[in-house]
């Protein structure tokens, strides 16, 4: 029989010399696999005579514990040795000074809303806030939008589940409403804020804000509507000759109703636009609804429609903000990517 301390020895030695997991794995096999020096051990103690056989055995079996034990104790040796390779290759240099904090900024949309509430604020208007979880009464009924009325299916409301009669406010105008229950005119004032519908693509967001206004006095006309907006987005986007037109719409709320168009921003030279991608080739861009206070708005709230009148305007700040910033995808502003909105620091 094979000299089996030479066979022990000559494993040792060969398991040392090896230096990845998938070489000692081949040197295992020429000892312990089904055709290992070993294993024909085992297979040949049955030609043995009887009272060898015994001896022989126990030889074998001891020969095999000590040449697992030296592969697994070179096992370790090459994890131990990839370990500290590992290591020492993602090693950090702690001298090396530290990366800091980066400096942070407002949000995009953000500065679009404190930019319309400082220019509506320099002609008189006021800045008012509301739930955003609110009643069907500040957000359809007192707007002049009864139950089944038509022009609830113009909004894809959240309805709150278990909580009968409460939903996400889908635009800013329950604030005004609050406002009218709470202040007696003259009221002049703006109503930003988060707002809420079923909807998502590149140009809308589940979650979006609106900014609407109030003017209500006694002498208020349509022709002070336009010049307050037409007003305001000049200053907004800085542009003196920037045009606007009114065209007839409808809205619950106010009438007469009118869409706001302003010329565009990105291809109106001078009263002369040229057409482009943004404005579909028109050069014209939608902007805000608008129209002079319902009457019916008046009384929900306990103004006397008979003494006093005003308008309303709805305008969406997110779509200001792609267009002041030329981004061409809402959901940009919301996706919470720091690579886009560290452009705006």
């Amino acid at each position: 029989m094979t000299n089996i301390e030479e066979l022990i020895s000559q494993a040792r030695t060969e398991f040392a010399g090896v230096g990845d997991a998938a070489a000692l794995e081949q040197a295992k096999a020429r000892y312990l696999g089904k055709s290992g020096s070993l294993t024909e051990l085992l297979k040949s103690l049955g030609k043995l005579p009887a009272e060898e056989r015994k001896s022989a055995g126990a030889a074998i079996n001891s020969a095999k514990e000590k040449i697992e034990a030296a592969l697994e104790a070179r096992r370790n040796d090459l994890r131990r040795a990839a370990l500290e390779s590992q290591l020492k290759a993602e090693a950090l240099d702690i001298t090396l000074p530290g990366r800091g904090l980066s400096s942070g900024g407002l949000h995009p949309v953000t500065r679009t809303l404190e930019r319309i509430e400082a220019l509506f604020r320099s002609i008189g208007f006021e800045v008012a806030d509301g739930p955003e979880i609110e009643d069907d009464f500040h957000n359809f009924t007192a707007l002049n939008t009864p139950e089944n009325h038509p022009a609830r299916s113009m909004h894809d409301t959240f309805y709150l589940e278990n909580a009968p009669g409460l939903l996400l406010r889908t635009h800013t105008s329950p604030i005004q409403v609050r406002y009218m229950e709470a202040h007696k005119p003259p009221i002049r004032v703006i109503a930003p804020g988060r707002v809420y519908r079923v909807d998502s693509d590149a140009t809308h967001s589940p979650m979006f804000h609106q900014v609407e206004g109030l003017w209500i006095d006694e002498n208020v006309s349509f022709a002070d509507l336009k010049g307050v907006f037409t007003d305001f987005l000049r200053n907004f986007f800085e542009k003196p000759d920037l045009r606007t037109r009114f065209r007839p719409s409808f809205f619950p709320f106010t009438e007469p109703s009118a869409e706001i168009d302003m010329s565009c921003v990105f291809c109106d030279e001078g009263g002369q636009p040229r057409g482009c991608r943004v404005c579909s080739h028109t050069g014209w861009l939608e902007i805000a609804g608008s129209g002079m206070v319902h009457p019916n708005v008046l009384r929900h709230v306990g103004i006397d429609s008979e003494k006093y009148i005003g308008f309303a305007f709805g305008m969406g700040p997110d779509r200001l903000t792609m267009l002041r910033y030329g981004v061409n995808d809402l959901r940009l502003f919301f996706d919470g990517d720091l690579r886009f909105l560290s452009q705006f620091r």
